[in-house]
């Protein structure tokens, strides 16, 4: 049966059929090939989304799609440009702190690359910038929408491997700072050697101004997280506040919401959780028959003969979920991958945590690597670019992210220090 359904995806995916198609046909050919009863795939597929912290999902979108209509991505633009922007590569420098600070709210890094990157896209084109080096720079800053909390696939992953949620949104805060310092020290650094930026200060708002004006802005994920920290709220009720707050802030306060924007981002939202929701349930029908036919621990055995230490363990998971997340969906691969990885590495004594971190980053590449790189699709679309034209300016930014994925990787205080202040 396994070899059956691994045969079936391939070759769907060789017929460039979608992941979720692809992974939803192969479990429904495996089921045929084993006689077993097809109600199985309406239970699994039922069972996989019928989990309360997958609620969160969806109102994540919302929250981020309400951002953007209701210019709170703007504001927050202006102000990340007026602490950075002053200096040579100060522009490209805002893009990457201000998707750190929208994927406080978001948690989805196509939400950030469409929100920040209709805005800071057309800028940096502006002031000079290759409109190749734009998109790249975009999909790649994205990406911390995934790592900062609260984050889609950290949610994903604490369901799969049944690890608090709490406790990986506040891990991701070390990670996410991490990456995001390290993108900013590089584009600066970029910028000066390549002589791009020296008029990157033209139309900064003085800070104090540009504070204020992002003041309801700041302040949401300064709720949003201080109330999950503090025990307000749980992460899946966060996301039904981030909407509220969103929505008030969009209609009453800035008041750039109305009855046609609402409905347009409400279609937007529903399409997008509708496509997350269809992977989950596919991808958990997918896991229940690998673990049916004890794959998991076959594949965990295999790893502890072949690895024998931890630190081989990690690199080489490392190597596999690189391939893998360019050619699988993020969230599909860990739903499928976590079950499985997440108790071979507690074997090795790799915090569960700590691994679902170095999951999380590590796939999340796939979002910036081509062939199926959702960032760069999108990113493309923002730009109105063909893909082929961004892969030269990518690679320096895929590097630096590996980079920043090792030492992620051998330093596990980097992503578990806040999370011993606040759980232990």
């Amino acid at each position: 049966m396994t070899a059956t359904m691994i045969f079936t995806m391939v070759l769907c995916f060789a017929l460039t059929i979608s992941v979720a198609v692809s992974i939803g046909l192969s479990a429904i050919v495996g089921i045929q090939a084993a006689n077993a009863p097809m109600l199985i795939a309406v239970k699994e597929m039922f069972g996989a989304i019928n989990k309360f912290p997958l609620a969160a999902i969806p109102f994540f979108i919302l929250a981020g799609n309400l951002m953007e209509a209701g210019g709170i991505s703007r504001r927050l633009v202006e102000f990340a440009k007026s602490l950075v922007g002053g200096v040579q590569g100060g522009l490209p420098m805002t893009c990457v702190l201000t998707c750190m600070i929208f994927a406080a709210v978001s948690g989805s890094s196509v939400a950030t690359t469409f929100a920040i990157g209709a805005i800071l896209i057309p800028a940096l084109i502006k002031h000079g910038y290759p409109t190749s080096y734009a998109a790249a720079l975009q999909a790649t800053s994205a990406e911390l929408g995934v790592v900062i909390p609260p984050s889609i696939p950290l949610i994903l992953y604490g369901v799969s491997a049944e690890i608090s949620i709490g406790e990986l949104f506040i891990a991701g805060i070390g990670p996410g700072i991490f990456i995001s310092g390290t993108l900013m020290l590089f584009v600066w650094a970029y910028c000066k050697y390549k002589g791009w930026g020296r008029q990157d200060g033209d139309g900064r708002m003085p800070v104090l101004r540009a504070t204020w004006q992002a003041g309801w802005a700041l302040l949401m994920p300064v709720i949003i997280l201080g109330g999950i920290y503090g025990g307000v709220f749980t992460p899946t009720e966060a996301s039904a506040v981030a909407v509220f707050y969103a929505l008030v802030v969009g209609v009453l306060i800035y008041r750039e919401i109305g009855i046609a924007q609402l409905f347009d981002v409400l279609r937007k939202s529903v399409i997008s959780s509708a496509v997350i929701m269809f992977i989950i349930a596919n991808a958990g029908l997918f896991a229940y028959l690998l673990t049916r036919a004890s794959v998991p621990e076959a594949i965990g055995h295999w790893l502890e003969a072949v690895l024998q230490s931890p630190s081989l363990f990690l690199l080489g998971v490392n190597g596999a979920l690189f391939v893998i997340g360019m050619f699988i969906e993020t969230s599909a691969a860990i739903i499928v991958l976590a079950p499985i990885l997440a108790p071979v590495a507690a074997h090795f004594g790799v915090d569960p945590v700590h691994f679902g971190m170095i999951m999380v980053v590590n796939l999340a590449l796939g979002m910036i690597t081509p062939p199926f790189g959702v960032n760069l699709f999108a990113a493309c679309t923002v730009a109105r670019i063909s893909l082929d034209r961004i892969v030269g300016h990518l690679a320096p930014f895929v590097l630096v992210v590996i980079g920043c994925l090792l030492v992620i990787t051998y330093v596990p205080v980097l992503s578990l220090v806040f999370r011993d202040l606040v759980y232990r």
